[in-house]
């Protein structure tokens, strides 16, 4: 959630809104450090975890609604003070936006427009260090298949920007989500132009082109996992095409063959996505897991 523009739009629409944003947790908590909500005077978007915990944040949010700026920080003991069986503890903040902070307020939507940074001192009352925009994985869909089609709705939620590739036009969807890009040119040119940290994920209509795919991915360093739909079979046929093509043998072990995690035995296209759907989810935390230790930092002393 990009939520310094979604402030902005709030303002721009009624006037008035509020942001509630967890601060600081111990123990066992609904929601991490950096976990955000916007509250309108005609419903909010995101979660700081639901229960009776977000209904007081709620409660409290809605009551600064069209009040000059203003700031409220609290500490929650989920168990004895809600009922709540996480038993953990929570700071929040709940802070008002009116008209006036609209200045202020777009200031920092285009900050978090250049991707995500941080801001110490913000909140009064806090003294630590909060983290902005998101952190957003390229994946790259090749095939537009039925799967392919489910694993793009799967992925509509999750903060990856995803380019999606078939060279059939008339295989896409006539509307798709918002962090989908359509590509109808030659896929091997997306495989050439993947950025940085790029998943893979290969289901095309044809596994002679899962085959070129698979080794133009697998030979290019930007990509950090490739996937490929299929069998254990299919993979062990690829393995060897793959070395006679001179992939290096570790860039083959490390291939994604089947896709998708356990324990889902279903072949719906829609049971399938989802498991392939969970994988990518899965991977891109354990790859992103050092630089997103929590949302927000205590400063060091001094």
């Amino acid at each position: 959630m990009k939520t310094w523009s979604l402030i902005a739009r709030m303002l721009a629409a009624e006037g008035a809104c509020a942001l509630v944003s967890v601060i600081r947790t111990a123990g066992s908590a609904p929601r991490e450090e950096g976990a955000r909500m916007v509250v309108g005077r005609h419903g909010f978007h995101g979660t700081i975890g639901g229960g009776a915990l977000e209904w007081k944040a709620l409660a409290m949010a809605q009551g600064l609604l069209g009040k000059p700026r203003q700031v409220k920080i609290f500490a929650q003991s989920l168990g004895p003070d809600l009922g709540q069986c996480c038993g953990g503890r929570v700071t929040l903040a709940v802070e008002s936006f009116d008209a006036a902070c609209l200045a202020e307020v777009e200031a920092q939507a285009a900050r978090e427009a250049e991707g995500p940074y941080t801001v110490a001192g913000r909140l009064p009352g806090f003294d630590g260090v909060e983290r902005f925009g998101e952190r957003r994985r390229p994946v790259l869909v090749f095939g537009a298949g039925h799967v392919g089609r489910a694993l793009i709705l799967a992925l509509a939620p999750f903060p990856f920007d995803v380019t999606w590739a078939d060279p059939r036009p008339e295989s896409f969807p006539g509307a798709m989500p918002q962090n989908v890009t359509a590509v109808t040119g030659a896929p091997l040119d997306v495989v050439a132009g993947a950025p940085a940290g790029a998943f893979a994920v290969i289901m095309s209509h044809s596994h002679a082109l899962d085959l070129s795919l698979a080794a133009a991915a697998l030979q290019n360093p930007a990509i950090a996992e490739v996937g490929v739909i299929g069998s254990a079979t299919k993979r062990a046929r690829f393995e060897k095409r793959l070395r006679a093509a001179g992939v290096a043998a570790a860039r083959i072990s490390a291939m994604i063959c089947p896709i998708g995690i356990g324990g889902i035995g279903s072949k719906l296209p829609a049971a399938v996505a989802l498991a392939v759907a969970a994988q990518i989810v899965s991977r891109d935390e354990a790859l992103s897991a050092p630089a997103s230790q929590g949302m927000l930092r205590e400063r060091e002393a001094g």
